[in-house]
């Protein structure tokens, strides 16, 4: 059976030379998709960039594909009032989805080092995101409380990490899991070079 890859191949496909690889640079797919749910969704940019929180000369650039986007600015979008994951690209409706090890879109955070690659989508009517964490020792990733109802829940693969409510963050290490609200501020600091984790964030 065929697999199917972040880029949209199948396993199969995968050494056709002729076979054309749809963007996966952050831009591009942030740009596409925030045209994508606006349009669906039937918002101005200056509606959008209000409910988000965010400039519209902001929201006009990563439209456009020129703006940089922060895990900062796509958490104020995907969870503005309105269409739902709006910075993320649409789900993919094969069965199977393998995204490898260095790949799929990547995002930065502002004030932290702390990179998140979006593994996955939520499906029509929900809202629920995977991403693959890499961090490293240094300043902690201190996040705002998300939408109302939000649960993360994590998963350390490699290294360690001190992650939860800011107020009483757990020590995890290897194959340790941990469920947190997300709708109230939150830190992941990394305790170890080469900080793995993947998260599952939900919402209503």
């Amino acid at each position: 059976m065929d697999t199917v890859r972040q880029d949209g191949r199948s396993s199969a496909a995968s050494n056709d030379g002729d076979a054309v690889r749809p963007a996966t640079n952050p831009k591009e797919v942030v740009a596409a998709a925030l045209k994508r749910e606006r349009t669906r969704a039937g918002l101005s940019i200056g509606e959008l960039a209000r409910r988000a929180g965010i400039g519209k000369s902001t929201l006009s650039q990563l439209e456009s594909g020129d703006g940089n986007p922060s895990i900062e600015t796509l958490w104020a979008l995907s969870t503005a009032p309105g269409p739902p994951s709006a910075a993320f690209p649409e789900t993919s409706t094969h069965p199977v989805e393998v995204v490898r090890f260095g790949e799929g879109p990547v995002f930065s955070a502002a004030a932290a080092d702390y990179v998140a690659t979006l593994l996955s989508t939520a499906r029509p009517g929900s809202r629920s995101d995977i991403y693959l964490i890499r961090a490293e020792p240094g300043k902690p990733r201190v996040s705002a409380p998300h939408t109302r109802g939000t649960v993360e829940r994590v998963i350390i693969t490699a290294g360690r990490a001190r992650l939860g409510p800011t107020e009483e963050p757990e020590e995890l290490g290897p194959g340790d899991f941990i469920s947190y609200a997300g709708d109230i501020e939150h830190v992941f600091d990394a305790l170890e070079p080469g900080t793995v984790a993947v998260m599952i964030s939900e919402s209503n």
